[in-house]
């Protein structure tokens, strides 16, 4: 019996207890829902580094709330005496995973909120933690600003392709590109979701396949390499990805593979849409270029549930991420808005309107 909720609200990456974050192990989607606890920083560290967590918006969370942990385990007496270790335990987070922006962004807030606890006297971690839980809670309302202004671009209803997962798994609920996937589908928009098997972890095949199985939203799996075949058959008019960093000119650093859809798309007629919250937008990155790109052992290449497929004796290169021009962009949707053909003089004045918005 499916449930009465769509699964981007029952399904959630991480949930903070009020003493530990809970995290669902997704190496192990979609054959066992494992949860995984972790009661320190250094532990969350392991869990974002070892892919137990995934997805920028949800990286960005789970730091948090290891900036919580730290502050639990050292915030006695003179911050003095104990900011120096709660700094290692944040550089540690830092390093976890250097692409996603979201994981910097969060600790920036994470520090200045201490700063100010500090100042006025209050307790750190009571003040960390209620700054984690507003992190969390603004992703999951962003996120569903983000579907519904998304789905309002597709004009009319079509079939689109994903690639990795941008669900409730990779955020704090509902999604990025795969929110506006739900949101689509709720108002008749959706004819067909192709998704990426997204190698070499198939985020596609595991998660967003799931997700969608679970919703009863079409969704056909594609292999990696049969994209762009699909695409110049002409019946898929929107490719929808995530982000894990965007700079200030409109360059999008995604999962390894996003590159060439934006190329096919746009060789193919189809739209090339962006979805990521301000977080993931990186306005002291000027271009691409400055983007560092993580690089992952080479057995993630090399072998396949953990069997051998490549000879020995074989290298491999495994980048995780590629960088996207922003030429090759249509939408950006983001919670404060849509802009079109994203360049730096756009998400500048994006950013000036968010701001100000803000306060």
């Amino acid at each position: 019996m499916r449930h009465e909720k769509p699964v981007g609200e029952r399904v959630r990456a991480l949930e903070w207890t009020g003493e530990a974050l809970r995290l669902l192990d997704q190496r192990l989607l979609p054959h066992e829902a494992r949860w995984v606890e972790a009661r320190g920083a250094a532990e969350v560290a392991a869990a974002i580094r070892d892919m137990v967590v995934r997805g920028a918006p949800a990286i960005g969370i789970a730091a948090a709330y290891g900036a919580v942990l730290a502050a639990r385990a050292h915030a006695t007496g003179p911050a003095g005496d104990w900011r120096p270790a709660f700094e290692a335990e944040l550089r540690g987070l830092e390093r976890a995973r250097p692409t996603a922006v979201n994981l910097r962004w969060a600790l920036v807030r994470m520090r200045r909120r201490l700063d100010a606890a500090l100042v006025a006297g209050e307790d750190p971690a009571a003040a960390l933690e209620a700054e984690a839980r507003a992190i969390h809670a603004e992703d999951v309302a962003a996120n569903r600003r983000m579907g519904a202004l998304g789905a309002a671009r597709l004009g009319g209803r079509c079939a689109v392709l994903t690639h990795c997962n941008t669900g409730a798994l990779a955020t704090g609920g509902w999604g990025t590109a795969l929110g506006v996937v739900r949101s689509a589908h709720a108002a008749g928009l959706i004819e067909r979701v192709y998704a990426d098997e997204t190698r070499p972890w198939l985020q596609g095949a595991r998660l967003t396949a799931w997700e969608l199985v679970q919703e009863g939203i079409p969704v056909s799996l594609v292999a990696d390499g049969a994209a762009a075949w699909l695409l110049r058959q002409g019946g898929v008019r929107w490719v929808i990805v995530g982000a894990d960093r965007i700079a200030a000119n409109g360059d999008v650093a995604n999962k390894i593979g996003t590159y060439g859809l934006a190329l096919a798309a746009r060789r193919h007629g189809a739209g090339f849409m962006v979805v990521a919250p301000l977080s993931t937008l990186d306005p002291d990155t000027p271009d691409g270029h400055g983007i560092a790109i993580e690089t992952r052992p080479a057995d993630e290449l090399l072998a396949c549930g953990g069997r051998r497929v490549a000879p020995e004796g074989a290298g491999a290169w495994n980048p995780v991420f590629d960088v996207t021009p922003a030429e090759l962009v249509d939408v950006l949707v983001t919670e404060a808005g849509v802009v079109e053909r994203p360049d730096r003089a756009r998400i500048g004045a994006l950013l000036a309107r968010a701001g100000a918005a803000g306060g």
